[in-house]
């Protein structure tokens, strides 16, 4: 019982970094992140539906190929034209991945069950060297 007692800032340590421990998967908001390369096998094999939250600029100047063009602030009127069926995958895509889990959010909170993130957005998107659209009017 004395050891307990003499070294208790020992056990406050660490019951404080295993806390700390699950900090992460709490700020996720309940979205998955994925990869591009994990986002291309989503899109290929379950038709998940890209969202692209960034600005109408931005989408312009490049996007992913078949994404839908919706502004984060619209994303409540807009979602329900964009993915009929809450149970359809849905990737969300800005410029680095700030705006999409954002974004993403907000949509589990409409009923929205199969959420992602494009980790790293379209910065990764590119650095991965996957095609990107540009030029074409937002869907």
């Amino acid at each position: 019982m004395s050891f307990f007692l003499d070294n208790w800032y020992l056990f406050l340590l660490a019951g404080v970094s295993g806390a700390l421990l699950f900090v992460p998967s709490l700020m996720r908001a309940g979205a998955s992140g994925l990869t591009p390369a994990q986002a291309v096998q989503k899109i290929n094999s379950e038709k998940a539906i890209v969202v692209d939250v960034r600005t109408a600029e931005e989408y312009a100047a490049g996007h992913i190929k078949g994404a839908r063009h919706v502004l984060p602030e619209q994303l409540d009127k807009q979602i329900g034209a964009v993915a009929k069926n809450k149970a359809a995958p849905l990737l969300f895509v800005c410029a680095s991945g700030t705006r999409a889990a954002r974004a993403a959010a907000a949509a589990k909170k409409l009923g929205y069950e199969n959420v992602y993130v494009v980790t790293g957005g379209m910065k990764a998107w590119k650095d991965a060297s996957l095609p990107v659209t540009a030029g074409a009017k937002p869907a």
